[in-house]
């Protein structure tokens, strides 16, 4: 569906329809650095998700809002509820896997 860096766009808005993937990540982050090939190709490859990346250190008060202590972490909502929660690195698979699980 799409990869979408956020800047001003409405969160709240982005993530309120279908299954949306949310990466929490930190240009500075090692892990976050390996994972953002894959969101990215995920982003550009799965029709029916929406990926969208949130770099912590411009969007604190979102990161907050979900408890995100440690990058990455990625969020999977369905229709604007938080589904499942990962912490540290996921492969493509795992990603796919929990995605076909929702």
């Amino acid at each position: 569906m799409a990869l979408i860096h956020l800047e001003n766009e409405n969160y709240d808005e982005l993530i309120k329809e279908g299954i949306v993937v949310v990466d929490f990540f930190a240009t500075w982050c090692g892990p976050c650095k390996m994972l953002g090939p894959i969101i990215e190709k995920l982003g550009n490859s799965m029709n029916n998700v929406k990926f969208i990346k949130v770099d912590v250190d411009k969007h604190e008060e979102l990161a907050r809002r979900y408890g995100v202590m440690s990058i990455p972490t990625i969020i999977f909502f369905k229709d604007g509820k938080e589904v499942t929660k990962r912490i540290g690195f996921i492969p493509e698979e795992g990603i796919k896997e929990i995605i076909s699980d929702l």
